[in-house]
């Protein structure tokens, strides 16, 4: 077991936790990472960019004029590509961009975005967040006394902890998590991840 110290709301030590190893004190495996955060990103992506072929718009029914004789080009529809009002050519059209990532991948990329975060000293677990009322004053005060101002921070909170949420949300740098919610991306897109600790017998009951 791996043993991290707790802080509390003044940044002070309040006690320390043993961290599952088969969560927390893996190997990160960086290209199944890299490929649960490329999918996550294509899964954003809306696909509702969608253009219209020659076979789609109106008009176009007969001939513009006859194939020889005029001097001109022969046309066949005034619908076709070249023409104003006529159809896109290999445009792009209604998709989706998902991209298939197997639920045992997914479960070994967080796990390796957590160890990677305990290893490069980027993890901190904060003993409570139990705010007694929204206030985002409070929030700042907690950020200030872990030592983490100025930086890109991730903060998993418990999935009804509504007042703490309220509390990070207008904070900028600061992306407020439910435990419920956490995922590849969020944990590693971040300068530090800090984790309420009721928080971690949730995270290492769903990935261990």
């Amino acid at each position: 077991m791996t043993t991290i110290e707790i802080k509390d709301v003044k940044g002070a030590a309040a006690g320390t936790v043993d961290l599952n190893d088969a969560v927390f004190a893996i190997e990160p495996n960086v290209p199944v990472m890299h490929r649960t955060v490329k999918a996550q990103q294509a899964s954003w992506r809306q696909g509702t960019a969608n253009t219209r072929t020659r076979g789609m718009v109106r008009g176009g029914g007969k001939k513009p004029w006859r194939q020889k004789g005029t001097g001109r080009a022969r046309q066949g529809t005034i619908r076709a590509p070249q023409w104003a009002g006529g159809g896109t050519v290999f445009g792009p059209h209604t998709r989706s961009y998902d991209q298939k990532v197997n639920k045992k991948e997914i479960k070994l990329a967080m796990r390796s975005a957590l160890s990677a975060k305990l290893a490069d000293g980027e993890l901190v677990v904060v003993k409570d967040m139990d705010f007694e009322k929204p206030r985002t004053k409070d929030a700042v005060a907690l950020i200030k006394a872990l030592g983490l101002e100025g930086k890109r921070i991730c903060v998993v909170i418990g999935n009804e902890d509504i007042e703490a949420f309220l509390s990070f949300r207008n904070i900028p740098e600061v992306n407020i998590l439910p435990v419920g919610d956490i995922n590849t991306y969020e944990l590693v897109d971040n300068k530090a991840l800090v984790i309420a600790e009721p928080c971690l017998k949730r995270i290492e009951e769903v990935l261990a």
